[in-house]
């Protein structure tokens, strides 16, 4: 079951800005290790689950891991082949925005090589660049 919230007031939602820089959540708040953004962009809830799973897989369930980011976007969608106009499509998917500077996952209580290994795992399903960090980085 992807990530969604349980009830949203507006169904759909515009489609918004993605320049800037992240001001909130670019520091390590819980664990020892995180996988920090280095792009803009959106990641679905079905990325950040795969993320999750292949995290979980790889540390075998020891130590403890923090997601930092809950997708809470609609990503309306028109259906195939329908003509233009006649209003905006139906909710399809969730998504998170992404900005350069956001922590997305944090992992403790494991040592930096498991970490590190299970960090690189992740981000290769996600579609934003990114760079492991350590709480010793400063």
């Amino acid at each position: 079951m992807p990530l969604m919230p349980k009830r949203v007031k507006h169904r759909k939602m515009h489609k918004g800005s993605r320049k800037g820089i992240a001001y909130s959540g670019t520091t390590l708040a819980f664990g020892e290790y995180g996988l920090k953004s280095l792009d803009r962009g959106w990641i679905t809830s079905t990325q950040l689950e795969a993320c999750r799973v292949s995290i979980n897989r790889h540390i075998k369930r020891k130590g403890k891991l923090w997601l930092r980011m809950f997708p809470d976007k609609p990503i309306t969608k028109k259906p195939i082949e329908t003509r233009m106009g006649k209003g905006k499509g139906n909710p399809e998917q969730w998504v998170v925005v992404v900005k350069p500077g956001k922590i997305i996952f944090e992992l403790g209580g494991i040592a930096e090589q498991l970490a590190r290994e299970a960090m690189r795992l992740a981000d290769a399903k996600l579609g934003v660049h990114t760079m492991f960090v350590t709480r010793r980085m400063r």
